[in-house]
């Protein structure tokens, strides 16, 4: 008797209390034009009738296989309950509320066995509401430079679009034991020291957005915890991270509009950071300048209008953009 050939990717996908939408996010993967894989899908204590359902799925599909947990242990433990069982050389992450477009695994398998410097890739996704209509798209950066950039001052990478290397995500022990909220900024900031990072351009996955994701408490403790795992980071960057500093990168991943001091420091700070990035081997120094370019947009955006609008006709006319190391 041989055994059998592993697939060559392990769909992991969490479900707690996600009876409402579960099944549109099953047949999406089951639907996939890539067929060669395993779907793991864990059921995190739910009270509702999620476990019912998802075995209805695996009675039918010998693809999906099924881990019922007694008790609810939070999203970043089911996911390594998860990689207990996944065998495959690649793990794409899905949420059970959302849907992937038929082509997801199929690109992005191609990308990675294209490009083998690359551990870590997202792709693009359009925000929609319950019924799946749409409310906007994401705006992503696709190179490794300004994705580890951003985990500061932007947008990076939307968790439910990863596919990984199943060695790499080993190599960090996985998820980040009991942590609840923040868990896949955690992550990043933990891979971008082994790994390349990259975004697929087109949109490949919906990611939906409903009533039961917008709770103020949740939303203040996400907030908490990512503001501790950039201060993390920062720290092992610079041996200090200044609050004055992570409340300005928190500013400009929220698109604030920043005064003339503010922005000035802002900008010292940015500086700094990809000065520590490139120094900790993060980013290659071959991307100073894309990343440079980078934070002269970021600073014109958070400007106020009147100041964005003399800037831009200085550009135009002088092509003033750099001064003294700094930017205007």
């Amino acid at each position: 008797m041989t055994d059998k050939t592993p697939p060559s990717v392990s769909v992991v996908m969490p479900v707690y209390n996600g009876e409402k939408f579960v099944a549109e996010a099953i047949e999406s993967i089951l639907g996939q034009t890539f067929s060669d894989f395993e779907f793991i899908i864990v059921d995190d204590g739910s009270q509702d009738g999620s476990a019912d359902l998802i075995q209805a799925y695996e009675a039918r599909d010998d693809r999906i296989r099924f881990l019922k947990l007694e008790r609810n242990v939070g999203v970043a433990d089911a996911r390594n309950h998860a990689m207990t069982l996944a065998s495959a050389e690649y793990i794409a992450v899905m949420d059970c509320d959302d849907v992937c477009l038929p082509q997801r695994l199929e690109r992005q398998v191609e990308h990675l066995r294209n490009n083998p410097s690359i551990g870590v890739l997202g792709a693009g996704a359009r925000a929609v509401n319950e019924d799946l209509l749409p409310l906007y798209p994401f705006d992503l950066p696709e190179q490794h430079a300004l994705i580890a950039f951003n985990v500061f001052v932007g947008s990076f990478l939307v968790h439910p679009t990863v596919m990984l290397r199943r060695q790499l995500l080993e190599s960090v022990g996985g998820y980040e034991p009991s942590r609840r909220t923040a868990i896949d900024p955690e992550l990043w900031t933990r891979l971008m020291w082994r790994a390349q990072f990259a975004n697929l351009p087109e949109p490949l996955l919906l990611y939906r957005r409903h009533e039961a994701q917008n709770h103020t408490s949740r939303d203040a403790s996400l907030k908490a915890q990512a503001r501790e795992v950039r201060a993390r980071l920062l720290q092992r960057l610079w041996g200090v991270a200044p609050p004055s500093t992570l409340a300005r990168f928190e500013r400009m991943q929220m698109n604030a509009k920043l005064g003339w001091r503010e922005r000035r420091a802002a900008s010292q700070d940015m500086l700094r950071l990809l000065d520590a990035m490139i120094g900790a081997g993060i980013i290659d120094p071959n991307d100073r300048g894309l990343v440079s370019a980078h934070i002269r947009r970021l600073l014109e955006s958070a400007t106020p209008r009147l100041w964005q609008m003399f800037l831009h006709w200085q550009r135009h006319h002088f092509g003033v953009g750099e001064k003294q190391g700094g930017f205007n």
